[in-house]
């Protein structure tokens, strides 16, 4: 079983930074690609970032609404993913979750979310 666990929500003024970290654990799996969603309070599940990797190769994709200002990184050796959200607006506030999958297509784990609060 794997689980993925993240850190690094918080609560920050507009204008200000976070990172988010996630990391997975329990059984061993080569990932694909992890990315970032997002979920806001009456809001459907959206997507936010993804890395994915063929070989050594990361492809690097984002939400429109997060170019420019959201960077994602990460190692398919270790597991984990980082998300550096920079320049953050009240509108970024949600329920951030991390995912991974071990080959194209859907993401088969999820973790159990980490609130990011942004205040104007």
């Amino acid at each position: 079983q794997v689980q993925l666990v993240e850190s690094g929500g918080g609560l920050v003024q507009a204008g200000g930074s976070l990172r988010l970290s996630c990391a997975a654990s329990g059984r061993t799996f080569t990932s694909y690609g992890m990315g970032w969603f997002r979920q806001a309070p009456g809001k459907e599940r959206e997507f936010v970032a993804a890395i994915s990797w063929t070989g050594s190769i990361g492809t690097i994709t984002y939400a429109d609404s997060v170019k420019g200002r959201f960077t994602i990184s990460g190692d398919n050796v270790k597991n984990t993913v980082h998300l550096q959200m920079n320049s953050l607006k009240p509108e970024d506030t949600a329920v951030y979750y991390c995912a991974a999958r071990e080959v194209v297509g859907a993401y088969d784990y999820w973790g159990r979310g980490t609130q990011v609060t942004v205040s104007s």
